[in-house]
């Protein structure tokens, strides 16, 4: 009678498989007629992945292991996958060195009590793809004879879940190279973008020489061309301004207060360059440690150009009365940016405009992410992750 009940539940087992596309539903959907022929309080497969790891699902109980691959010399089951021995049949795992060992992924055995285990290969052409694992609490629960039924059941799963591990593979790879292709093209139109932008700079910056400086210095040169030429405290005053306002221009262009005073000072100044006469209350801090002028220079510059955007659209747009700077820890080695105006929040029109695209733009060249809530005035997040 009980070899009758074992018979029909590998038809069944057969039965269900049948109706499955994917690994976890298809175990789950097995797990009452595998334990007809093994009582068990946990079962899960380990299927083979990338080379050295395997990947495993779970029924019964979720633990550690279904949640994130597991490399294979820190398994419980390493000498089965290995080739040390054909099977593994343990009494009480939590007291087996073979699964206990210093380093090994055994946390769920001690937790959740998981004492007598089998474990045993399956097979696909003669080849290993994985393990069949089962387990009770119970102590001394397992034997000879369970090794032998476990192993029935391995050979009935292993062709359909070869063929479900090896599509659901294959949909992996192709969504790689999806998201991969999908990246590469944000980065050309990301670096079309930046080039574009970098070019109405340079136009920008030639119409500020021209329109401001040149046309300051053709005047100048007008007036002391006349007979009454201008006195020497007019003359220094006025080349003074002309001074001021180029160097203005070059520290537009090129940011060497950053490169010799640093990060937040830079941004410190430009602020107050942007404020001007206005009363605006700033505020710039860092709770970084000067984590910014550890950056790679190219991504230093660039989050200090979406700082200067940021600043000139509170400081120009948003009718604030405080607009704050912050820099805080992100992770293990990153940092959030974060600029803040208590302003009316910057207008539609702003918010569709180039500046925001190039600071995107410049965001997503970085590998940064960058939010932008226009609510309660207007904040701006930027957020580099560190060191993985």
């Amino acid at each position: 009678m009980a070899t009758q009940v074992k018979e029909a539940a590998f038809l069944r087992i057969s039965a269900h498989l049948a109706e499955r596309t994917d690994i976890a539903s298809a175990l789950e959907a097995v797990a009452d007629e595998i334990a007809e022929v093994i009582p068990f309080t946990h079962a899960d497969l380990c299927l083979k992945d990338r080379p050295g790891w395997l990947s495993s699902y779970e029924v019964g109980i979720r633990t550690r292991w279904s949640r994130a691959r597991t490399r294979v010399d820190v398994s419980p089951i390493r000498d089965l996958i290995t080739g040390k021995c054909d099977y593994m049949l343990c009494r009480d795992a939590m007291q087996d060195p073979r699964q206990t060992y210093d380093g090994a992924v055994s946390e769920p055995i001690f937790n959740h009590k998981l004492r007598s285990r089998v474990h045993v290969l399956m097979k696909v052409m003669g080849q290993p793809i994985g393990t069949l694992n089962i387990s009770h609490s119970t102590p001394g629960l397992y034997d000879m004879d369970t090794v032998q039924r476990a192993q029935h059941v391995a050979d009935a799963l292993s062709p359909y879940f070869h063929a479900l591990h090896t599509a659901e593979r294959a949909q992996r790879v192709a969504q790689v190279g999806q998201e991969a292709q999908a990246r590469e093209e944000g980065l050309r139109r990301g670096a079309l973008e930046l080039t574009q932008t970098l070019e109405q700079e340079r136009q920008r910056i030639g119409m500020d020489l021209h329109d401001q400086t040149l046309a300051d210095l053709t005047r100048l040169l007008r007036e002391i061309a006349t007979e009454a030429g201008p006195d020497r405290d007019h003359l220094t005053r006025r080349i003074t301004e002309i001074i001021g306002d180029l160097r203005r221009i070059i520290d537009t262009a090129v940011p060497t207060l950053l490169d010799l005073f640093g990060f937040v000072h830079a941004v410190r100044v430009h602020l107050e360059r942007a404020v001007g006469q206005q009363p605006i209350d700033i505020h710039v801090a860092d709770e970084t440690d000067g984590a910014p002028d550890r950056l790679d220079p190219t991504v230093r510059t660039a989050l200090f150009r979406i700082a200067q955007e940021a600043i000139n659209n509170a400081a120009r747009h948003s009718g604030a009365r405080r607009i704050a700077v912050r820099i805080t820890p992100h992770g293990r080695s990153g940092l959030v940016m974060t600029v803040r105006d208590n302003g009316r929040g910057l207008p539609a029109e702003l918010v569709r405009n180039s500046g925001l695209a190039h600071m995107r733009t410049r965001a997503r060249l970085i590998s940064a992410d960058l939010d932008f809530l226009n609510e309660d005035g207007c904040t701006l997040r930027v957020r580099l992750e560190g060191a993985p």
